[in-house]
């Protein structure tokens, strides 16, 4: 063979060889999980085929912020990330510091053997409420005066651009809880005592994460684009109705109060297509929640089909065994068998996933619980599109605090207030007050502090007391916007009996109420006003013509001071848009609320629900006087 003959057979044998070598080369590059075309079960089994033990118990991991790293990311493949209560950045942090956080964090994660992204979650329950200048809604009790699903869902969704803004994926909300006592710290978290109301309310999840596509399968979690977050059904079940209302005790109730009572909502989450649920650190008939296995896994999963995952409450599985913490492994295996797929941990991660991967070795856990729950967190992050958009998108960060979203929590305030007295009669009305008056008196504890109006779960777990901690409106401020420029406007937080009489008021308008609290500590067991507030509202309103505001997360003690009061409303715990308040006592809105509670003459009645034998409320579930506007 002549030599140019030969030269070209061996420089086509070696491009044939280069050709097969690069088809090898792609066709091991190309691996089906990270192919947003392929369906997303087969997405799932092709990652799941390539995972190792440790990098599916690390998926299963959820941590705090506060001393992770992004190599502790990588190391460990963890799945998860929180900011627990005030867990921030820096002080006063603003969308970028969240949004580099964030993304810092992601990075960790994605630069894993397999990339696989973490999902960052939030305490997001009235708005984006860690967040300085976040728009706070009312809470849920306020949010369930209005009777307004529509309304609610359009606070989910304005709730999800804000987190976006920030780079958050993740909200720990709604809680769904019935709360059948008010002495219960975390009433304020329940839209009502009714289980038709939050079953209604449960719309915000179509907020949170939009609305699920027609024909989808019932229990498939769903989350619709870039603009909208995983949202988290709390707390799986039966957190509202335990004895006295101790948080975290046990609900005493057979099984028809509890699918009657505490279940619906959850049914009508799967429906709305929820991702995650949260289980409750309460118990039931003395079991704990956490290692109940017939309700988490044969009802939640196996009877309601509920696809999504199961997540703990913050250190849910050390608290299984008491002291917190005692009998660790064993808590971790009877929490994980009952059913619980992602543990937020929060901050022993080494030891709990040592304690896992032992149990996994020694056949205590098997291996299709672990993959059962690493497969619904893989469904939830593919399913949200995390795989192909796992950072932060720039293009939201006006949205938090927009002026769209402080209108809308306005018009919430507005509709959350229930009047429960105007006037000794419907012939002669307090309110609306005239806007033009001479000389009028603001006074009580909470009428210039914006802590107060947010309550519990504002900026940090338990909440703040001023006005120096975010952005928004008092109910002194609304007030100095909505009245005439001529009227003088006094105010004293507890003025002297002697000074009202003498100053010749035209009338007072006097906020008075809970200070802020959040879970165990917000439990009392005579929810009484604290002081100064009954004082002031003895001083104030035995001297001139009044208006009482009370800013609390539930009903309180006020039959003692209600023949004193001209007028009573409710206004729950408003948030950061105190012009709502003002933009009903003037008259430019109606009042339009209706109490989602039961109204109590005295503690010694409770627990007290609408339909009981002995019902005699000081005022009944439902209740709420009416005005119209004023023509302007």
């Amino acid at each position: 063979m002549p030599r140019t003959s030969s030269s070209v057979l061996l420089v086509g044998l070696l491009c044939l060889c280069c050709w097969e070598a690069m088809i090898t080369k792609v066709e091991a590059e190309y691996m089906a999980y990270k192919d947003p075309n392929k369906p997303i079960n087969i997405r799932i089994k092709d990652l799941m085929d390539r995972m190792t033990l440790a990098e599916k118990i690390g998926q299963m991991t959820q941590l705090d912020r506060q001393n992770v790293t992004a190599e502790i990311m990588r190391d460990y493949s963890i799945g998860s990330l929180l900011s627990g209560g005030g867990s921030v950045p820096r002080l006063r942090a603003n969308p970028q510091d969240w949004i580099n956080m964030v993304n810092d964090f992601q990075n960790g994660s994605l630069s894993t053997r397999l990339g696989i992204p973490m999902i960052y979650g939030i305490d997001a329950v009235h708005g984006h409420n860690n967040v300085y200048k976040a728009t706070i809604f009312p809470h849920n009790v306020g949010l369930g005066a209005t009777r307004d699903p529509e309304l609610v869902k359009k606070i989910g969704a304005a709730t999800a651009l804000e987190l976006r803004a920030t780079g958050i994926t993740y909200a720990f909300a709604p809680c769904i809880a019935v709360c059948r006592d008010p002495r219960w710290g975390r009433c304020y978290e329940s839209y009502s005592e009714d289980p038709e109301i939050v079953k209604q309310m449960t719309d915000i999840i179509l907020g949170l994460q939009g609305d699920i596509p027609a024909g989808s399968r019932k229990g498939v979690p769903y989350v619709g684009g870039k603009d909208k977050v995983v949202a988290c059904a709390k707390h799986f079940v039966g957190d509202g109705g335990t004895i006295k209302g101790i948080n975290e005790n046990n609900t005493v109730i057979d099984m028809h109060g509890l699918m009657s009572i505490h279940m619906p909502a959850y049914y009508h989450s799967i429906i709305k297509g929820v991702s995650t649920i949260m289980v409750s650190y309460s118990s039931w008939n003395g079991k704990k929640m956490h290692a109940n296995h017939e309700l988490v896994t044969r009802f939640l999963k196996d009877t309601l089909k509920f696809k999504g995952f199961v997540i703990s409450d913050w250190q849910g599985i050390d608290k299984i065994s008491y002291p917190l913490h005692s009998d660790y492994p064993n808590s971790v295996l009877v929490g994980i068998q009952a059913g619980i797929d992602m543990v937020m941990v929060p901050y022993n991660y080494t030891e709990f996933i040592g304690i896992v991967t032992d149990h996994v070795n020694n056949k205590r856990i098997p291996i299709s619980r672990i993959d059962d729950a690493v497969r619904r967190i893989l469904r939830v992050k593919f399913m949200m599109g995390l795989f192909e958009n796992p950072l932060a998108d720039q293009s939201f960060v006006d949205q938090l605090g927009s002026q769209a979203h402080r209108d809308l929590a306005r018009e919430a305030v507005r509709k959350s207030l229930v009047l429960l007295k105007n006037g000794e009669n419907a012939d002669t009305p307090v309110l609306p007050l005239p806007k033009k008056a001479s000389r009028i008196l603001v006074a009580g504890t909470h009428a210039n502090n914006l802590g107060y109006q947010c309550g519990g779960w504002s900026l940090t777990w338990q909440g703040v007391s001023g006005n120096n901690y975010t952005a928004g409106t008092t109910i002194l401020g609304a007030i100095a916007s909505a009245v005439n420029e001529t009227t003088d406007i006094v105010f004293s937080i507890n003025p002297d009996p002697n000074f009202v009489t003498a100053s010749n008021f035209d009338y007072a308008v006097v906020a008075v109420g809970e200070v802020p609290y959040a879970e165990t500590r917000g439990d009392s067991l005579n929810l009484t006003i604290p002081e100064p507030g009954p004082s002031i509202i003895t001083n104030v309103c035995g001297a001139v013509k009044c208006v009482v505001i009370v800013v609390s997360g539930r009903p309180v003690v006020i039959e003692p001071y209600l023949s004193s009061i001209d007028a009573l409303v409710a206004a729950w715990l408003p948030g950061t848009e105190g012009q709502g308040i003002s933009d009903v006592l003037f008259g430019d809105y109606g009042f339009s609320g209706k109490l989602p509670r039961t109204w109590f003459k005295t503690v010694d009645q409770l627990p007290m629900n609408v339909g009981d034998r002995h019902y005699d409320p000081l005022f009944p579930f439902g209740f709420g006087l009416t005005t119209d506007p004023l023509d302007q």
